[in-house]
């Protein structure tokens, strides 16, 4: 297969695709990432990826080039919980996710000549009561300023506070890696 290009600048999709040994490389997408009230909550993370995966489309000069998009959202009580802008609001993030079960959604785009495959993988993530000074720890030491829901499953808080998941554990990671590898096998 020939190189990919992944239009992410997420650490943990390369380490995935590495992981895979998939031969990529990494574009960073500067996509508009807002999305229409009125679109339905499933659809958000695909819509997303699309524009990530076109904005990349759009900067190159050739169209034979296979491109991987994908975004994740975190899901509880039917809200969309994105990333943290502060240590506090880290904080009530995770309070809120603690003891509770929520939805992790990531949506796939690839674009491979003029054929587009869409999808989304959809991952329960339940959390056990974690304590206040739990919270803090995590958030002081492993600052997840850049994490739709303020955690990542593979840093500590994953390891301690988590007490069972139903779906793809890479998926809520960022990628839904062996979906991922079996599409472009496909193509």
């Amino acid at each position: 297969m020939k190189k990919i290009i992944l239009a992410s600048q997420s650490p943990r999709r390369k380490q995935l695709l590495e992981w895979a040994e998939i031969d990529f490389e990494v574009m960073v997408s500067e996509a508009d990432e807002s999305f229409s009230a009125d679109l339905a909550i499933e659809e958000v993370p695909v819509f997303i990826a699309r524009q990530k995966a076109l904005a990349i489309k759009n900067k190159l000069a050739h169209n034979n080039q296979t491109i991987v998009a994908a975004d994740t959202v975190v899901v509880l009580n039917n809200t969309i919980i994105g990333k943290p802008n502060s240590k506090e609001e880290a904080i009530t993030i995770l309070s809120s996710l603690s003891g509770n079960t929520h939805t992790v959604i990531t949506g796939v785009v690839i674009l491979h000549e003029e054929k587009e495959i869409a999808f989304a993988d959809t991952t329960a993530v339940e959390f056990y009561t974690l304590t206040q000074e739990q919270i803090e720890f995590y958030v002081e030491k492993y600052k997840p300023y850049d994490k739709a829901g303020a955690y990542a499953i593979q840093e500590w808080i994953g390891v301690v506070g988590i007490k069972q998941i139903k779906g793809d554990f890479y998926n809520v990671m960022g990628l839904p890696v062996s979906k991922v590898v079996q599409t472009l096998h496909s193509l």
